[in-house]
């Protein structure tokens, strides 16, 4: 079945043109998801009658003559820890397994509002926590390029689901590297935003100080377009920044002359698979060949991130999760003896094994005696690393590095090793600790045909550079232009 590899821009012509409808591209989405679910798994919830709901709704307004936006009639596809009023909300957790949320979280509202089309929720690592979408509690999402291997995670659904064709775009949620690894992993643009540019009202809580939403695309510009429909300031999150979100589009220009770009050292070397070095040592010549000023940064503090991450992250994890007990919302087990056999016997049947080792660590480090010597001593480590990158933004517009270590892994490689599996974030983790805006773009292949992704960091709200630099690399190559062949 033909998917339809469209752009934003491209279907919003169609629809003012009137060669097609919303209805049409919406059901032609559905029909390619049909196919191809019982091989991927991306979505844990296809919301069909709703998404033809939207599609009609942006056919009328047409059909009056209503001016429509660049994202109205465009299938979209929602990670499961974003609240969906009426639509489960599961973070793919057994223990949120029948929760469908009261209310709608900010950036499905503002994609609602700009007349997107939602096609489904997709799958996830637990509570997002995970890296390759295996602990997911539902489903095993595959990389469309190859199937017997992982999509990346935690949204490893959104990447998954736009890679295929199943949506034009996605979106994530990225902790520690959630959306630019699984973009990496699946060939496809992925980006973090700044810290508080994007409302996480309506996100089910990870890690509260690092967590960020940001878009899934196969292109910088459609990548773009979502950035801007979603960022805002919002109220109703206090961590929110006031300020003026410009079109980000305008920034899109091939030419990178008189632009910065270092490259973080600390990101070469051991460890790195050495197709993935090739490859991004040659898209670093390209951004050269385009104008840029190349020059190698030392942040000497990167590799500390992992540690600091594994302690800070768990604990506001361990913090956010107490409230899943069995009382408010959420399962609960049926006969327990008293309300603390509920408390326990509910969490312990609810969450998986990756989860309760996180919520673990979180508790033991905050824990009387400790919180000094691990949390404090974290979150001191984490100003050094800001501090790095601060001192390197003051020599460079961005940063560059591999956005993973490696391509794509086999499904079950990891599982049973904890650490290797977080050792693929390496490369994204320093960037939310400074709460940096970092993309994902294809830059290569290695011999298997699976595909590598380039990490193009920048300054806070540098969104504009990020994405100018990213575009520029993604016009002069072709790499995003590969399409995986799913049947």
């Amino acid at each position: 079945m033909a998917s339809s590899r469209s752009s934003i821009r491209e279907l919003h012509q169609q629809l003012i043109r009137k060669e097609r409808s919303a209805v049409e591209i919406t059901q032609q989405a559905l029909d390619r998801i049909q196919a191809l679910e019982p091989t991927l798994h991306s979505f844990l919830q296809v919301t069909a009658d709703h998404a033809l709901e939207q599609a009609r709704r942006v056919d009328a307004r047409i059909a009056a003559g209503e001016d429509i936006g660049l994202l109205a009639g465009v299938p979209i596809g929602i990670k499961d820890n974003l609240c969906t009023k009426g639509i489960p909300t599961t973070c793919a957790s057994r223990i949120l397994e029948n929760f469908v949320p009261p209310y709608e979280s900010t950036v499905t509202q503002k994609l609602a509002d700009a007349g997107a089309v939602t096609v489904g929720k997709t799958n996830l690592d637990e509570f997002a926590m995970g890296g390759s979408t295996e602990t997911s509690a539902f489903a095993l999402t595959t990389n469309p390029w190859d199937t017997s291997r992982v999509p990346g995670g935690s949204s490893g659904g959104s990447a998954a689901a736009v890679a295929a064709g199943e949506c034009v775009v996605s979106l994530g949620s990225d902790t520690g590297g959630s959306i630019r690894q699984p973009a990496s992993f699946c060939g496809i643009v992925g980006m973090k935003p700044t810290y508080g540019l994007v409302s996480r009202y309506g996100l089910v809580a990870f890690a509260s100080s690092l967590d960020q939403i940001g878009p899934f695309a196969r292109s910088v510009e459609d990548a773009a377009i979502l950035l801007g429909a979603i960022a805002g300031y919002d109220p109703q999150d206090s961590t929110s920044l006031k300020v003026a979100i410009p079109d980000y589009t305008q920034y899109l220009t091939p030419d990178l002359k008189g632009k910065k770009v270092g490259v973080i050292e600390e990101t070469f070397g051991e460890g790195l698979d050495p197709a993935v070095e090739k490859a991004v040592q040659e898209a670093i010549d390209q951004l050269k060949s385009l104008g840029a000023e190349i020059q190698e940064i030392s942040c000497p503090r990167f590799r500390y991130g992992i540690a600091a991450y594994y302690i800070i992250a768990p604990s506001e994890a361990s913090a956010n999760l107490a409230r899943y007990d069995g009382v408010k919302y959420g399962a609960r087990i049926p006969d327990a003896e008293n309300l603390m056999d509920m408390y326990t016997r509910t969490r312990a049947e609810g969450f998986g094994t990756e989860v309760k080792r996180r919520i673990m660590i979180g508790t033991y480090a905050l824990s009387a005696g400790y919180y000094d010597a691990y949390y404090l001593k974290a979150q001191k480590v984490r100003t050094l690393i800001k501090q790095d990158f601060e001192q390197a933004f003051g020599q460079v517009d961005v940063l560059v590095s591999p956005t993973a270590p490696s391509t794509a892994f086999k499904a079950g490689d990891k599982t049973t090793d904890p650490l290797s599996m977080y050792l693929i974030d390496l490369m994204t983790i320093p960037v939310n600790l400074a709460g940096l805006p970092g993309i994902s773009v294809p830059c290569g292949f290695d011999s298997q045909g699976l595909p590598i992704g380039l990490q193009i960091i920048g300054n806070v709200l540098r969104e504009d550079q990020v994405l100018q630099v990213a575009y520029a690399y993604e016009q002069a190559t072709e790499w995003h232009q590969q399409t995986p062949i799913v049947t």
